[in-house]
């Protein structure tokens, strides 16, 4: 029997469930949410949604927007749509299973103004592969590349759409060289840290279709404080203040 958990966000106003034994999301949608910062009456596309954890709290942010999550995996893409409905954002989250591969306007009713992602971050063989079929899914480029994402988040955007991502910062000469390769020219960039005084794990990363090029670095993103709780901006993002 499939067993679920369920966790909350915001004081109990976002219920999310997840496969107890499948794959679960990580720290890394909740900052990818945090900081995405969609404008009013956007329509955003969150490629590989999972369970659907970054639609619901853009959603819950931002309710002027539209918002599509594609999943390739069906029983993912379920517990996503279970995950909207228990929420009742049914007219704000649209969840379709569906490969990015062959993504297209037609699929999503038309271009859109802002793609955020956490793509697979290892290269399909690289490494030991999970078992799991969720996790080994979501975390090597077996269903889809990195080139596969940014093909279709260039394809699906409008001119001077945004694209966010978060990805290992061990990558950042794949993700930033492949981005310009698709015009999707890298605009910010901020580092991401267990703590102060440590190497970045992760970077995230904003792009402009078809902007001019010039890179900004922006300041840091610190998860933890030094008594290990996490920092006033972390806690603010999982809806903890």
């Amino acid at each position: 029997m499939t067993q679920f958990t369920a966790d909350t966000f915001f004081n109990g106003q976002i219920l999310v469930r997840q496969y107890k034994n499948g794959y679960r999301f990580s720290i890394d949608a909740v900052l990818l949410a945090g900081y995405a910062s969609p404008r009013p009456r956007d329509r955003v596309l969150d490629m590989g949604t999972g369970c659907g954890i970054v639609p619901l709290i853009l959603a819950h942010q931002n309710p002027q927007i539209q918002i599509y999550g594609i999943e390739v995996q069906k029983e993912m893409a379920d517990i996503a749509l279970q995950n909207i409905q228990d929420n009742c954002m049914e007219s704000k989250v649209t969840i379709l299973n569906h490969n990015i591969v062959n993504l297209k306007h037609k699929t999503i009713a038309g271009p859109v103004d802002l793609v955020v992602s956490n793509p697979p971050y290892r290269k399909n063989r690289s490494g030991r592969i999970c078992k799991n079929s969720q996790r080994a899914i979501a975390r090597h480029e077996i269903t889809a590349t990195l080139d596969d994402f940014l093909d279709a988040a260039s394809r699906i955007l409008n001119i001077s759409g945004r694209f966010i991502t978060i990805y290992p910062a061990e990558r950042m000469v794949d993700m930033l060289a492949q981005m310009r390769k698709f015009n999707l020219e890298p605009k910010y960039l901020r580092t991401i840290h267990s703590k102060r005084g440590t190497g970045a794990k992760l970077i995230l990363v904003e792009g402009i279709k078809k902007s001019r090029p010039g890179l900004k670095i922006k300041e840091p993103i610190i998860i933890y404080n030094k008594d290990g709780e996490y920092t006033e901006k972390l806690k603010k993002i999982y809806g903890m203040i």
